[in-house]
């Protein structure tokens, strides 16, 4: 009876067509890029904010956990609906609803795909910096919740460092304002802190975002290394000398050997590891700078190094860095990727960790990341369909991330903590730090209705709150996965 009154009311917000609710259209929506799967009972298709903020009060009225979801491009299970309940998905809300060059903003709803706000300013010579590798299927939304960053974050810093104002609906529905147009905001940066909340404090409706004029021109070059000890070293030196390229990206073996089978963009496959690295700027000179960072990487036995200026073969190159991920396929059904950071000098020390970990595991591990601040992508490549690979490239996935950590670096350059490394945040918070950040959270999110059981450590506190919710449903939200089953199994499966 429940069910039907909560469909009833959803339909009247939403329409028939703005609502799923049948099992064979849930099944769309019950995963993200990652490997973490849960089904919502519930999925809406707002295209304004008033339609968000109704969604939320009827969800609180009858006890629906929600949980939002932009693309579904995600890697670390944010948007997953382990808990079921209310999925709303913004895909809908997708206007640009201003591009002011004057001032170098953009302001947009959650549903812009990334890549299109940069090709709106673009008759005006701007464009919007962060560039996720996934930028020509990722929303606005999702890349504000995860504090999103791309291969020329090194220059330009990630997601936070681009947005100035929010729209945000609150738990109870209501809607504010934080931040603003303006450059400077007086007060707590509310702000800098929605953004990287993945969800857990507020659904972002608009965001003011700053935009960039378009570099004059631009330098790609291709170095060629044996070793992936060689192409790190070579990346610490071109820091260490002063030179902030756009982008530095770095493919070892393994990953070139995927990536020019499938896209055929001139990588040599019995190279060790290649970077790939942009600069920009002022014509005048930027030749000259392309010059001496080929340089510098001939001093790290750099084999050869391309410098292209013309488009085209930009393009094809940067192709292979963009598509890497897809053309895992080639070598295995399944990846899992991780994306812990690292300080840049011990970037040879944690790959050489990354592959040890490979071989005790028995999983082939290939490596594209942002090498320019060492954030790492390690892909374990399995086979989803069997549950002791799969169990081995979580365990192995774990690992990577405690390396990275244990090397002064953190648990998440990009792609959010979400499900995925929930439990791993004790390796770098203290249990202060934690409780800090759970304060926080109760602030905004009271009642635990907004992406429960995300983010932080599986606790008895977030199973009992979604215990007693769930006691007031007639008809009860499905507890799909344990966080804790050796603690909790008996308060989670009732």
């Amino acid at each position: 009876m429940k069910r039907a009154h909560i469909l009833q009311e959803l339909r009247e917000i939403f329409g028939p067509h703005g609502v799923l609710w049948e099992d064979y259209h849930l099944l769309l929506y019950e995963y993200d890029a990652s490997i973490d799967k849960g089904r919502p009972d519930f999925v809406v298709f707002p295209t304004s904010t008033e339609q968000v903020a109704a969604a939320v009060r009827i969800a609180n009225r009858y006890g629906l956990p929600i949980v939002v979801r932009g693309a579904g491009t995600g890697l670390s299970g944010g948007a997953v609906a382990d808990q079921g309940g209310l999925m709303i998905v913004t895909t809908r809300m997708r206007r640009i609803l201003q591009i002011d060059a004057a001032n170098l903003r953009a302001v947009v709803q959650p549903g812009v795909v990334n890549i299109a706000i940069s090709q709106a300013a673009s008759a005006h010579g701007l464009y919007f910096a962060p560039d996720p590798s996934s930028q020509k299927a990722c929303t606005i939304g999702g890349n504000i919740a995860a504090n999103s960053g791309g291969p020329h974050c090194l220059a330009y810093g990630v997601t936070t460092n681009h947005v100035l104002g929010l729209e945000v609906v609150l738990p109870d529905g209501e809607v504010i304002e934080v931040g603003g147009a303006a450059c400077d905001w007086p007060g707590y940066d509310l702000t800098g802190l929605m953004v990287g909340s993945e969800g857990t404090l507020g659904i972002i409706t608009k965001a003011i975002l700053r935009l960039m004029p378009t570099p004059e021109a631009v330098v790609t070059l291709l170095a060629v290394f044996d070793t992936v000890d060689q192409a790190s070293e070579a990346v610490s030196a071109i820091i260490a000398d002063g030179t902030i390229p756009g982008a530095i990206e770095m493919m070892d073996h393994t990953a070139i050997q995927a990536v020019e089978s499938a896209k055929r963009c001139g990588y040599p496959m019995d190279a060790g590891a290649v970077l790939l690295i942009d600069v920009e700027g002022l014509p005048e000179g930027l030749e000259d700078l392309a010059r001496h960072i080929a340089r510098i990487c001939e001093h790290f036995d750099a084999r050869e190094v391309r410098i292209a200026t013309d488009p085209a073969e930009r393009e094809r190159l940067w192709s292979g860095r963009k598509g890497a991920f897809g053309a895992m396929g080639r070598l295995a059904p399944s990846y899992l990727v991780q994306d812990g950071v690292v300080p840049r000098d011990q970037l040879p020390r944690v790959l050489r960790q990354i592959q040890d970990i490979g071989q005790r595991y028995g999983l082939v591990i290939a490596n594209v990341f942002h090498a320019g601040d060492g954030n790492l992508h390690p892909l374990i490549l399995f086979d989803e369909r069997d549950p002791e690979l799969t169990r081995r490239a979580v365990e192995a996935g774990a690992e990577i991330i405690r390396a990275c950590v244990e090397a002064g670096g953190t648990l998440t350059g990009e792609h959010g903590i979400g499900l995925e490394k929930r439990d791993l945040m004790p390796l770098l918070f203290s249990p202060a730090d934690l409780e800090t950040m759970a304060r926080i959270k109760a602030a905004f999110n009271p009642e635990n209705c907004l992406n429960p059981c995300k983010m932080f450590p599986s606790t008895k506190m977030c199973l009992e709150t979604w215990s007693r919710r769930k006691a007031r449903m007639a008809e009860p939200i499905r507890y799909r996965a344990a966080p804790s089953p050796t603690e909790m199994e008996e308060e989670l499966w009732i």
